[in-house]
């Protein structure tokens, strides 16, 4: 029988990356990923379009086998054992597809069902957290007529209904209304609070800084920086020492004067 415990070397780590590489035609979106994200965290990932950032969460959590190199939660290997793995994880993908013929409550159910919990306990979750994430109006509603922040609450209710120990959320915030972005991240705050550990990805920099405790930088699909926000920031700011490290900074307009207003 094929032994699954944890190494005893990712133990204290909610997710472990050991040098994931992917290459698409020959060229890296990944390259030699190496990454410890501590239990309890709530742990940004930010860099520009492009960066990686996808692709390395994507691996992360077995959504897409990498190259090389291994992913563990929890200590379970994500490839090795996927079942023990992702059975501690909750995922929001980005651009994720959801079934919209189905409504909020229906597509919860289905999530909840889909992973073998009681029916009775998935439909107490699945009320209480239609409540928790401003839902509960929105419950009959076809997924389809959800507007985009209704589409990620609910997309984050599916992941949620399990009470998994890990979140991988890819822009969560992204297309979202303030009203809508405070509830979940409301949500994310309990959750962390309670001992789960949320993994976000973000280009915007000031979310990450007022939200995350650690953070990793990925540029060109390599780790650039990783470590407490203070540490990684530099007695800066996250944006400063992004732009530094990315650089491709603009000459700030040079040569638009045609486009600044003029008394005339």
């Amino acid at each position: 029988m094929t032994d699954h415990s944890p190494p005893p070397e990712y133990a204290q780590a909610a997710v472990s990356l050991r040098g994931l590489s992917k290459f698409y035609s020959g060229k890296p979106a990944a390259n030699n990923v190496w990454l410890d994200v501590p239990a309890g965290s709530y742990y940004g990932l930010v860099g520009p379009n492009g960066a990686g950032k996808t692709t390395t969460l994507s691996m992360a959590t077995g959504l897409l086998r990498p190259d090389s190199g291994t992913a563990h939660v929890l200590g379970h290997d994500v490839w090795a054992d996927p079942v023990g793995a992702k059975r501690r994880l909750g995922i929001l993908p980005d651009g994720v597809r959801l079934f919209e013929r189905l409504t909020g409550a229906q597509l919860i159910t289905y999530a909840g069902l889909l992973r073998g919990m009681p029916p009775d306990v998935v439909d107490a979750r699945c009320t209480d957290l239609l409540r928790a994430l401003g839902l509960k109006e929105a419950a009959g509603k076809l997924v389809a007529d959800y507007s985009a922040g209704m589409t990620k609450k609910v997309a984050l209710a599916s992941a949620l209904v399990h009470a998994p120990r890990v979140l991988v959320l890819d822009e969560p915030f992204e297309a979202v209304d303030p009203v809508s972005a405070k509830n979940i991240r409301q949500i994310l705050d309990g959750f962390v609070g309670s001992g789960g550990t949320v993994i976000l990805s973000s280009h915007v920099m000031d979310l990450v800084e007022r939200t995350c405790d650690h953070v990793a930088i990925v540029i060109d699909g390599t780790i650039q920086a990783a470590g407490t926000v203070d540490d990684v920031r530099a007695g800066g700011t996250l944006e400063d020492r992004f732009v530094a490290m990315a650089g491709g900074r603009s000459d700030n307009g040079e040569g638009l004067q045609w486009l600044r207003t003029s008394s005339d």
